[in-house]
């Protein structure tokens, strides 16, 4: 089941928010969806080198709001905001709305969001840069910045052979029947000479633990919550310090164990 299921999907109302956070009744569901995939699409194709992780759409009565999540908000923002105002004139005749809003979300560690790892190899491999080092070098930046675990799978003609073949890297853990598991997953193709290539992105993040924000645009949306962080399920305490659960006796007797 982890292996067939879409490991967002899986999770979506547990750990999980929905990118597109709306109401549609019978009649009008089906062309708000079409239009959410317009606008996406379009987004994707006009800054495609703007580091998008993700796009999320929200409705309310005669008004659409779109938050990108990005690693490069320079780019979308433009010179004095030139560049945004541009992008919502070309929204507002795509979707024939007048109110139309666009916010944007930096992405603090993007070495942490599948899309943009995904996005990074895709962008080396059609630069003929070895598809192996490229994965190498992708899976080491993410463990530097704390992942539990990233699994990186390739498909295609790899290299430029003349029959199709999957690759699989892993490094870590990447649990995908925990469904407490916060784990970001992004699917992506390299144009090559050869042919598409895919590229699967797994990343797990640590355990979630406790009550979680499920609105994706939560600061600290994809990394809130209460979370395993650190081995053991050490969770901060009040006072600053680390406090681990399991440390406690009965009567509190016994000296802190030195970490």
């Amino acid at each position: 089941m982890g292996q067939k299921a879409n490991p967002i999907g899986n999770r979506l109302g547990i750990i999980r928010g929905w990118e597109s956070n709306w109401y549609g009744s019978k009649k009008d569901y089906a062309t708000k969806l079409i239009e959410d995939h317009k606008i996406r699409t379009y987004l994707n194709a006009r800054i495609s080198k703007g580091g998008i992780a993700r796009i999320v759409i929200e409705r309310t009565l005669g008004k659409l709001i779109i938050t990108i999540h990005t690693s490069k908000p320079g780019i979308i923002i433009g010179k004095g905001g030139g560049e945004v105002d541009r992008i919502k004139e070309e929204l507002k005749k795509l979707t024939g709305k007048d109110d139309v809003q666009i916010n944007i979300l930096e992405i603090r560690r993007p070495e942490l969001d599948a899309t943009i790892v995904a996005d990074t190899i895709a962008r080396q491999i059609e630069n003929r840069i070895n598809y192996k080092r490229a994965i190498k070098m992708a899976i080491a930046s993410t463990l530097r910045m704390g992942a539990e675990g990233i699994k990186v799978k390739v498909g295609g003609r790899i290299g430029g052979a003349e029959i199709a073949r999957s690759e699989e890297i892993k490094q870590g853990r990447v649990p995908l029947h925990t469904f407490r598991m916060d784990i970001d997953y992004a699917n992506v193709y390299a144009l090559t000479v050869y042919g598409k290539i895919g590229i699967k992105v797994w990343i797990c993040k640590g355990e979630v633990l406790g009550k979680r924000e499920l609105n994706p645009n939560f600061i600290g949306g994809k990394d809130g919550g209460e979370r395993a962080d650190r081995p053991g399920g050490d969770r901060r305490d009040d006072r600053g310090g680390f406090d681990r659960g399991n440390d406690r006796r009965p009567g509190g007797g016994g000296a802190p164990r030195k970490r």
